[in-house]
């Protein structure tokens, strides 16, 4: 995951809306905001679920930070939608439908062994440069606490020391 300080891929994909509806997104859309985006596994599975839900119900929280959240996983349209209208029910962000997987192979996170995407989350600021990136394992979710956390330090421009947290003290710039 070498994306670090370099731009992030470009795509334009088929997504899902929140609400079940279809669309088309660029990433060029967001240019001039922060983006979250975060890639899992696949649809109608375990840990999953409990992730996007959490990043859909702490969307108030990413949008006072500037910030735009959007899913991705290498499943179709068609799936997306389908478990939005079943178990997952509506969303505040959209679901990428990378069903040919380029955007999982550009951003570096696709388990060609599995042909699934990794846990990965990714921060791009308002140029469209990447801040921030990790990745787990499938079995292993991510904490959206921390993924705000590190949108707030990002968005200091300055240097952040461990455990850092907003009202807490910078090191100031570099």
């Amino acid at each position: 995951m070498n994306l670090v300080g370099k731009k992030a891929p470009e795509f334009t994909e088929n997504v899902v809306t929140g609400d079940g509806k279809f669309s088309k997104i660029s990433l060029s859309d967001y240019r001039g905001q922060w983006v979250v985006l975060f890639f899992y596994p696949a649809d109608f599975t375990f840990i999953c679920p409990t992730e996007i839900s959490e990043f859909s119900r702490r969307d108030k929280e990413f949008k006072q930070l500037g910030a735009v959240v959007l899913g991705c996983s290498t499943d179709s349209k068609y799936s997306h939608k389908e478990w939005i209208a079943g178990s997952l029910g509506t969303l505040t962000h959209p679901l990428i439908a990378d069903f040919n997987k380029k955007i999982a192979r550009d951003y570096q996170c696709l388990d060609e062994n599995s042909g699934y995407p990794l846990r990965a989350t990714y921060i791009i600021d308002p140029d469209g440069e990447i801040v921030h990136a990790d990745c787990n394992i499938i079995r292993i979710g991510r904490s959206v606490d921390e993924v705000v956390r590190l949108l707030q330090a990002a968005q200091t421009g300055e240097l952040s020391p461990a455990g850092w947290k907003v009202g807490s003290k910078t090191l100031g710039k570099e």
